[in-house]
């Protein structure tokens, strides 16, 4: 057991978490983006089941996407303060987090799309300095990795899990399959050596990796089974758990400039 990491305060250091010496570095939710992104170029927010992926789906018919909190009761006053239509709840019409429906949205479209982790992660790290944020997801994942190798400068690339909640939206972070494979798709883009233990990744993104790798021959299935794709399918929504299980179909990453994911190569 590790004892040795606190200091006379009683508060963990926050340099054991950065995982200092590796090119490639994976953590979940905002804790672990306040710890990597001040010491990275670029930041991938990777919630599969469903923000990134939405965002993804959005890119690809020729729209933008301004990420906002799910908490905030401002999102319609930030909508309206920027042109663009507020995304809702799938089951009332109208766009939404669904991918699905969002590979149907008209070209030009500029949307708010809240969510409780992928949305308020990447509202987050806007205000993380001059960090370069990425949208990434399993649909988009060697495009995303390709262009974080792209701007980074050979600088570290960070790739943060957004996790679900436990209980309600404000619940403790839950740890989630889906987010895990789909930072492995992209952290395996990023080091496409065929060792499980890449060296360039630390051991937290070498995890994530061999998750990816685990679920790829059956990304559908995986998903699925997944205690968020079960969520999905009780509510009749297979074919979101389907669209976002689609690995490598767009050449098209998602980045962060001022407030929206805009669509680059």
């Amino acid at each position: 057991m590790v004892t040795a990491v606190h200091g006379t305060s009683g508060v963990r250091a926050a340099g054991y978490a950065q995982q200092n010496g590796f090119a490639y570095r994976f953590d979940w939710g905002l804790d672990g983006l306040r710890s990597l992104a001040p010491v990275v170029s670029v930041v991938v927010i990777v919630d599969v089941l469903r923000f990134t992926s939405a965002v993804s789906a959005a890119i690809e018919t020729g729209s933008v996407v301004l990420p906002y909190p799910l908490s905030s009761s401002a999102a319609a006053s930030f909508a309206a303060q920027r042109s663009a239509v507020l995304a809702g709840r799938r089951e009332d019409g109208g766009p939404s987090l669904s991918p699905t429906d969002l590979l149907t949205m008209s070209a030009g479209t500029r949307l708010v799309l809240p969510s409780p982790n992928g949305a308020t992660l990447a509202y987050a790290a806007r205000q993380l300095g001059k960090v370069r944020v990425l949208a990434g997801c399993l649909r988009n994942a060697t495009a995303t990795a390709r262009h974080a190798l792209r701007i980074s400068g050979g600088d570290p690339v960070a790739v943060i899990a957004g996790g679900e909640r436990w209980g309600d939206m404000s619940g403790p972070i839950r740890p989630a399959f889906e987010d895990l494979v789909g930072a492995g798709a992209i952290l395996t883009a990023l080091d496409p050596s065929g060792a499980v233990a890449a060296p360039r990744c630390s051991p937290e993104a070498s995890a994530a990796r061999a998750a990816f790798q685990f679920a790829r021959p059956r990304l559908f299935e995986h998903l699925s089974m997944s205690a968020s794709g079960r969520e999905l399918l009780d509510l009749g929504w297979e074919d979101d758990v389907a669209t976002a299980s689609a690995h490598d179909v767009t050449d098209l990453a998602a980045e962060l400039i001022n407030d929206e994911f805009v669509p680059v190569r």
